[in-house]
């Protein structure tokens, strides 16, 4: 793998209507979480209607402005509940 690509990996339900676990996206004009989500539902349109996705870059959470770069790691999910 290069860093000319950003590996997204993408948990429960994500995973389900994206279809794959996980995948390497070119990184040309990502660098940030909103032009990755973006991307990201153009690449799936099943993601088009879910309104609350949720980002780790790199295993941290982080907000959708977050700065993505080249060589990243980016998990996708949706938010959870506990109790």
């Amino acid at each position: 793998m290069t860093d000319a690509v950003i590996t997204i990996l993408y948990f429960a339900r994500i995973a389900e209507l994206t279809g794959v676990r996980n995948e390497c996206v070119p990184a040309d004009g990502i660098t940030s979480g909103h032009t990755l989500l973006h991307a990201l539902k153009t690449r799936h349109p099943a993601l088009a209607g879910v309104k609350n996705l949720r980002l780790a870059i790199n295993q941290t959470h982080a907000p959708a402005g977050a700065a993505i770069a080249p060589g990243d790691e980016v998990a996708v999910f949706e938010p959870v509940t506990g109790g």
